[in-house]
């Protein structure tokens, strides 16, 4: 998947409130591996869960800041 098709696709999948979990599904023969693994109304909440998860390098939280910028963390 080129760099640009995943940014798209990261901003496609950003909430408009709170906090998505994200992973890859690196075995897809999409153009969209992304999926959703968890909404929380919470940073702390997110991070948590990406921390508990086997491997949290392979996740992301995904959210918009107060001036609707994308974050990818």
């Amino acid at each position: 998947m080129s760099e640009d098709i995943f940014k798209k696709e990261k901003e496609k999948m950003t909430p408009e409130k709170g906090f998505d979990l994200i992973g890859i599904d690196y075995f897809s023969d999409s153009d969209n591996p992304l999926y959703l693994i968890e909404h929380f109304d919470m940073y702390q909440d997110a991070l948590n869960a990406k921390k508990d998860r086997k491997k949290p390098e392979e996740y992301f939280v995904l959210y918009k800041g107060t001036s609707g910028e994308f974050f990818c963390r």
